[in-house]
């Protein structure tokens, strides 16, 4: 039996019958597939191609599909065994076919035995590596750990995509077209209004990245913030910030965790925008109970966090292993329900799903155009891993499996609410 790898004629071969196969029922026809050889396999003539998938080398497609999961074939992507010519955000509708392809079990014995035939790539894995983690899911250690690997890495990477402010949460869109300085602003004073933020107020932003809504509030609200975050970097830059805006005496940030917190009763408005994904189902009525008591009676909790509608549905999770380890975002009334839970009253739920999309496709396309420098400050795997995790969100949250949702909450007051009849003053 020969037991030599196969050669490249045998597995373009492989190869070519692997994809037409798993794609002979894809539509739309609007893709080209390119393969390490400069074979390419085109679609139906006179259908224009939106994107062309390059396939890098000989054993690309048992990198892509062995095992069959979202991770494998993210990671395929992040070290570069195949490419996405054109606009990636396009291609994604191709891997939720193949996610979702049911194959009769002497089918799935055929495709495995395919790949298995072509050779095993073992080209180095250079730059970002999967988070590895131990200890105790959701404790305070091993939060610290999955946040950092995130967030601390390189407050220069994540100037180069964001807004003037660094806001990394969704923007609040007056129109499509409007820029992304602008509605990053205009989010920051939506909130401000939803807690309706008056001179002297005592603020708490859970999660308060590089310090963009507490210094916001401070300047055009004139309230006394305290942001915290678990990212050292973060906090660093986000107290240079504060520093160059001479708001030392009404602004700090601390580094810590939610449930460090102490005394009861410390402030009079709450907001954690984009953090509530990173707490865990179980770890829910602690967050939200614990929230509710550093308000006084009669305080307000502005809660801003994505929703799935399905969780992790394509197997092992790329965003689990890449960019987010240990998130775990909820239904809406999964959170919802655990906040009523912990005494909150739900005042207001505000879906923002397609200002998301559009966000996203703002960093999206920053991103791109500083691609050298991107790759500079970090590295090329770095760089793919937040272009395909930011595109594959976008696509997500335009097609609805994904929605964020601002939920205002409020401690009432012997019963008393404490907030107006009307939303009026929030527009």
């Amino acid at each position: 039996m020969d037991h030599q790898p196969p050669n490249n004629d045998h597995s373009l071969r492989i190869s070519l019958s692997t994809l037409q196969f798993l794609l002979k029922d894809y539509h739309p026809r609007d893709f080209t597939i390119r393969m390490w050889d400069g074979t390419v396999w085109e679609q139906e003539a006179g259908q224009p191609s939106r994107y062309t998938m390059v396939i890098r080398h000989p054993g690309a497609l048992r990198r892509m599909f062995l095992p069959a999961s979202e991770r494998a074939m993210g990671e395929a992507y992040v070290y570069d065994d195949f490419d996405i010519e054109g606009n990636l955000e396009s291609a994604l509708s191709m891997a939720e076919y193949l996610f979702g392809l049911r194959l009769k079990p002497a089918d799935r014995i055929r495709l495995a035995a395919r790949l298995l035939r072509l050779p095993t790539h073992r080209s180095p894995r250079a730059g970002r590596q999967s988070a590895s983690l131990s200890g105790a899911v959701h404790s305070l250690e091993r939060d610290r750990r999955a946040v950092t690997y995130h967030y601390n890495t390189s407050n220069d990477f994540f100037a180069l995509y964001l807004d003037e402010r660094m806001v990394y949460s969704c923007a609040y869109f007056a129109a499509p077209d409007q820029d992304l300085d602008a509605a990053q602003e205009r989010k920051l004073n939506y909130v401000c209004r939803k807690l309706r933020l008056r001179p002297g107020d005592r603020l708490l932003d859970i999660g308060c990245g590089w310090g963009g809504l507490i210094i916001h509030a401070a300047e055009k609200f004139g309230v006394t913030a305290l942001g915290i975050t678990l990212s050292e970097p973060q906090a660093t830059l986000a107290r240079e910030r504060i520093r160059r805006a001479g708001l030392q005496d009404r602004c700090r940030v601390e580094v810590g965790d939610y449930r460090e917190l102490e005394p009861p009763g410390s402030f009079d408005k709450v907001a954690s925008i984009g953090m509530v994904e990173h707490v865990g189902e179980r770890m829910l009525p602690t967050y939200f109970t614990h929230c509710r008591r550093l308000l006084r009676p009669g305080g307000v909790f502005l809660n801003h966090g994505i929703a799935h509608q399905k969780l992790n549905p394509h197997g092992s999770s790329f965003s689990q292993a890449f960019v987010f380890p240990d998130s775990e975002p909820v239904p809406i009334d999964v959170s919802t329900r655990a906040a009523e839970q912990s005494g909150f009253e739900i005042r207001d739920i505000e879906s923002l799903r397609e200002h998301y999309a559009l966000t996203l496709r703002h960093w999206v396309d920053r991103l791109e155009r500083n691609h050298e420098e991107a790759v500079r400050r970090t590295d090329e795997a770095t760089y793919r891993t937040w272009k395909l995790f930011m595109s594959a969100s976008a696509y997500q949250f335009e097609a609805g499996s994904y929605n964020i949702y601002q939920t205002l909450l409020v401690k009432p007051d012997h019963g008393k609410s404490g907030l107006p009849l009307t939303r009026e003053d929030w527009y």
